[in-house]
């Protein structure tokens, strides 16, 4: 399966974004589906994923309430709505996906074998 992300772009403090997610060659069904973003000069961060059996979402501790993700199976499009943006959520945003994963495991880079290219969010003060 390969995933397009899209839909970052230049906001203001307090603005909104939501990023798209598309899934072709296959669909989202059965996967365990993910947003990481990476900043410069840091490390791939988890923001939150979204498992297929039993549909639970865990996200990072500091960005609930403010993100979420969800899902459009009918298009094959996972969505991340992002609220109340700030300055440090400014990152390169990467949605990812795994046919196989466990709970411990989600918020590894490792564990996710499809990525997408990524979509640069920046949020200015």
């Amino acid at each position: 399966v390969q995933l397009q992300a899209s839909g970052g772009g230049l906001v203001q403090a307090g603005g909104s974004l939501r990023l798209s997610c598309v899934a072709s060659g296959g669909t989202f069904r059965g996967y365990t589906v993910a947003w990481f973003r990476q900043a410069p000069g840091k490390e791939r961060e988890f923001v939150v994923a979204n498992r297929w059996n039993g549909g639970t979402t865990t996200y990072a501790d500091s960005l609930k309430g403010r993100f979420t993700i969800s899902r459009d199976i009918t298009s094959n499009t996972v969505y991340l709505q992002m609220n109340n943006l700030k300055p440090e959520d400014t990152a390169v945003y990467h949605c990812a996906a795994s046919s196989r994963i466990i709970l411990s495991s989600l918020r590894q880079p490792a564990s996710y074998a499809y990525w997408g290219q990524g979509t640069l969010v920046t949020v200015s003060s």
